[in-house]
């Protein structure tokens, strides 16, 4: 009765009250129980469940009926083998014990466990019960017959148990092939986790190789850790060092990166596309200092880490043009080209680095200390450290300390150097805008998601003391963080004296729920964007739903899609620059309709922050994926090259035209990692590229946000071995774009001279013969209206090693049959994949290394000299 009259909560406690006599089963059909049972006992459970839900997320007394009839819910759906059906309600009613039960039953654990991963890190939950589930994963996945060890970590690393990877490590290498997979493991580490966790992982590892067994693995570092890459005080004590095997060696040196580093640097070398005439137009059409400084910015985006440094050496009268700051960025640009060359560093940017004989403003070698800092960007060694903190402590100008401010946030990244953090807040003190603003954001930058009480409090209390707008870089510390953010948020957010400190609070929650898409933070930035009466505010606040919503592209355009069109000039520049982050690499034709009608703003900084955002959808998306992208090309040609384009509109768009080609056409933008957790260096560095706003030498912080859209096979001796992997889908869908044709001189058409009527009257019409009447020569069709050519591509083709490889790309690749090796994991990830050689006594053909570029020393090849006069006789021919 209660359920026919919709009083669904008394419905339920008849139901409760029932027990087992209320069957989970609807009854069949007859005059005794009429054709409604089903609807009855599928409504009691429905909200049953959502009661159960209520109850557990809220923390309240749990009616023990309740209870039990959840459990018979449970119990009835693992009896019938429906265990997605009960992970997925363990997962929403927080029943680990379920989740546990639900695997152990499966005769496909294995599998079950890494859909129950993917589940676990993309759904939204609150820290504490992803911590308690992992845990129980990773016991799961190690009694497990099938153990996925590259699992496993991902796990571990969501842990923060550093310690346990290093042992699994050890463990693994002692086994027979073992070390592949060791190998794999520590690659995705380096891509996955801080400089910090690795750096503990490699500690923890080195420690079971001490020659003392007394020696204890090292605990987990406290606020004093030292930088990447610096031994512990227990591998400096150890003595004498024991000898270093060959797998030793290699997972020690995957581990701090340097193996990544020279495979991205050696496949964006081989595979460089980057097209040299729209650089050469966009030079010619330089009319400003701000088109001067965004086409050398441009320049160094489209070279990002191929050492290509052509069109510097070729146009070095056109450079020393730029003055004061310009200056500064143009030598930083030299740490975009060669990022990652990390062994040449040092001598490519001696003539640039500060001398005993400091220049009067010191603009050049600021920018070359910004440009160590950018080539070695998040895997700083200790003497690249050490130099530039030497460097910041010697600094005489402004633009000095600017510029080794920056390089040593970069470089020190997440390492959360207590001793770099006081050198940086010591430069923070002098109270100079342009150097405090560098060391604010480092201080950031080297306590990373740390969300340190002490350096939280520091900045504040600076924040409020200072005069300069600049200092503001306090967002960073909560990076990741979510609910624990909120005490520092809510002392930021509502500060009503002081929009500087609520547009902080607010890309403090940015960072904190990145990627989290909680709809409740989203719904708390709207409400900003609606109420906030500072421009500033609402700008960042729209950013923020891009960040928070970077992983759902389609939810968030349903946010942000009627805020483009919103009155607030600010408002829509947020909402673009929001399509942008949550959207890039993707192609999403409505964010990309959604913007082009900003492509013709009245405001400038609207149509700048456009053009940006869709370089960021529209990066490596081809004409056939894509066909707005040829269109778009033509956009920025036309808005760099026009002469009454206004200067800021001109700037983002060569801006745009270098993130669209980004790494020689080779990378992608990207804020999540292959895995789909968030990168650290991508979040970070599109958030300090939003600075660009108030200051143009943000701009290289993009580079952070690119990576290499790779697919680069390794043997056991971390070497490239030719082999060809097989693409299940045209060319043509994955190519690199047309390279630009020169404009050549259009023969112009003889026109008919026209015949006034007044030439009749005025001349005697001649007498004579009269001419025949010949038909007209037809005219040669234009070139432009070919004929389509039918298509007769092969529907399948084959990459080399090392190969680029689209994200659209990954999911149709797979191995060659027969081939002579078989990867340790599934080649659709793309990235760095290690291969078990099946006939290891054949000497395998290896790629032949590229020659980095911009570093020899070696006098130029001298001309060759004109032929010697010599004599002909024409009578021998």
């Amino acid at each position: 009765v209660a359920f026919c009259l919709e009083d669904y909560e008394n419905a339920l406690n008849f139901a409760l009250a029932a027990d087992t006599h209320f069957k989970l089963t609807p009854r069949p059909k007859s005059k005794t129980v009429g054709d409604k049972d089903d609807e009855y006992v599928n409504k009691i459970i429905e909200i049953a469940i959502d009661s159960y839900k209520r109850v557990k997320n809220n923390g309240e007394r749990m009616d023990s009926r309740l209870e039990a009839l959840i459990n018979r819910i449970f119990q009835r759906n693992l009896d019938k083998n429906e265990l997605l059906y009960v992970i997925g309600l363990a997962l929403d009613t927080r029943r680990i014990d379920m989740v546990e039960k639900a695997i152990t039953k499966s005769a496909e654990s294995h599998v079950l466990l890494m859909e129950t991963i993917q589940k676990v890190t993309s759904a939204k939950m609150d820290a504490q019960l992803r911590i308690q589930l992992l845990d129980v994963l990773v016991k799961l996945f190690t009694s497990n017959k099938h153990a996925d060890f590259v699992a496993i970590c991902q796990c571990l690393i969501k842990l923060n148990r550093p310690e346990d990877i290093g042992r699994l490590l050890d463990r693994l290498m002692s086994h027979a092939n073992g070390d592949l997979i060791a190998y794999q493991i520590a690659f995705d580490l380096y891509e996955n986790a801080s400089q910090q966790f690795n750096t503990q992982v490699l500690n923890t590892y080195a420690s079971f190789h001490q020659p003392s067994p007394s020696t204890p693995p090292p605990k987990e570092r406290n606020d004093s850790t030292p930088a990447a890459g610096e031994p512990s005080k227990e591998e400096k004590e150890a003595s004498p060092k024991v000898e270093e095997t060959a797998p030793m060696a290699h997972l020690k040196a995957i581990l701090r990166g340097e193996e990544t580093v020279k495979h991205h640097m050696q496949f964006l070398i081989k595979n460089n596309h980057t097209d040299m005439l729209i650089l050469k137009e966009m030079k010619d059409c330089v009319r400003t200092a701000t088109a001067h400084n965004a086409t050398l910015m441009a320049n160094g985006l489209m070279h990002l880490g191929t050492t290509c440094d052509d069109f510097l050496r070729d146009n070095l009268d056109w450079i020393s043009k730029a003055t004061n700051w310009n200056k500064f960025n143009a030598v930083a640009t030299l740490g975009l080209i060669h990022k990652g060359h990390e062994s040449a560093a040092m001598k490519l940017l001696d003539p640039y680095l500060p001398k005993t004989e400091p220049d009067q403003f010191g603009f050049k070698e600021g920018g070359s200390l910004f440009a160590l800092g950018l080539i070695h960007a998040n895997h700083g060694t200790a003497d690249c450290v050490k130099y530039l903190r030497e460097q910041l402590s010697a600094a005489q100008t402004s633009a000095v300390r600017h510029g080794a401010c920056l390089g040593l946030g970069l470089a020190a990244m997440g390492t959360q150097n207590q001793d770099v953090y006081l050198q940086l807040r010591d430069a923070l003190y002098l109270d100079d805008a342009v150097s405090g603003e560098a060391a604010g954001l480092a201080m950031g930058l080297v306590m990373v998601g740390s969300l340190n009480s002490a350096a939280f409090q520091d900045m504040v209390q600076y924040t409020c003391d200072t005069q300069h707008d600049k200092i503001q870089r306090i967002s960073l510390l909560a990076y990741g963080r979510q609910d624990e953010a909120e005490s520092f948020i809510a002392q930021l957010i509502d500060v009503k004296s002081n929009s500087m400190l609520r547009s902080t609070g607010i890309a403090m929650m940015s960072m904190a729920y990145v990627g989290s898409g909680r709809a409740n933070v989203v719904s708390r930035l709207l409400e900003k964007v609606a109420t906030d009466p500072n421009n500033d505010v609402k700008r960042f606040a729209v950013m923020g739903i891009g960040f928070l919503l970077s992983n759902n592209p389609t939810i968030c355009k349903d946010y942000v899609g009627m805020l483009v069109e919103h009155f607030n000039s600010h408002v829509r520049y947020g909402a673009a620059m929001a399509l942008g982050i949550a959207c890039a690499g993707t192609g999403y034709k409505e964010a990309i309709s959604l913007l082009e009608p900003l492509l013709s703003a009245k405001e400038n900084y609207v149509r700048q922050g456009a053009v940006i955002a869709l370089s960021f959808i529209y990066v490596q998306q081809t004409d056939v994926a894509c066909p707005k992208v040829g269109e778009f090309r033509k956009q920025l040609t036309k808005m760099t090259t026009e002469k009454g384009e206004d200067s800021m509109a001109k700037f983002g768009a060569i801006i745009a035209q270098g993130i669209l080609d980004v790494g020689g056409r080779n990378m992608t933008i990207a804020l999540h990692n292959r895995s789909g957790t968030i990168d650290m260096g991508g979040v970070v560095g599109m958030m300090a590229f939003q600075q660009f706003w108030y200051w143009h030498s943000m701009v290289p912080f993009i580079s952070l946000a690119c990576k290499p859209t790779c697919l680069i096979a390794l043997t056991k001796d971390l070497q490239m071995p030719k082999i060809e992997f097989k693409c299940n889908a045209r060319a043509s869908l994955f190519a690199y774009p047309p390279p630009l044709e020169s404009k050549k001189k259009e023969e112009h058409e003889k026109v008919e001279t026209a015949v006034l009527s007044i030439t009749h009257k005025k001349k005697p019409a001649k007498k004579g013969e009269e001419k025949m009447e010949v038909d007209e020569e037809q005219k040669p069709a234009k070139e432009d209206e070919k004929k389509p050519v039918p298509d007769n591509e092969p529907p399948t083709h084959t990459i080399e090693n090392p190969a680029r490889v689209v994200r659209l790309q990954l999911k149709t690749l797979s191995m060659m049959e027969n081939s002579r090796y078989k990867p340790v994991k599934s080649v659709s990830y793309g990235g760095i994949i290690m291969l078990l050689d099946r006939t290891p006594d054949q000497k395998a053909e290896l790629v032949v290394q590229a020659v980095a570029g911009g570093t020899t020393l070696d006098p130029a090849a001298p001309e060759k000299q004109p032929h010697s006069t010599f004599e002909i006789d024409l009578k021998d021919y």
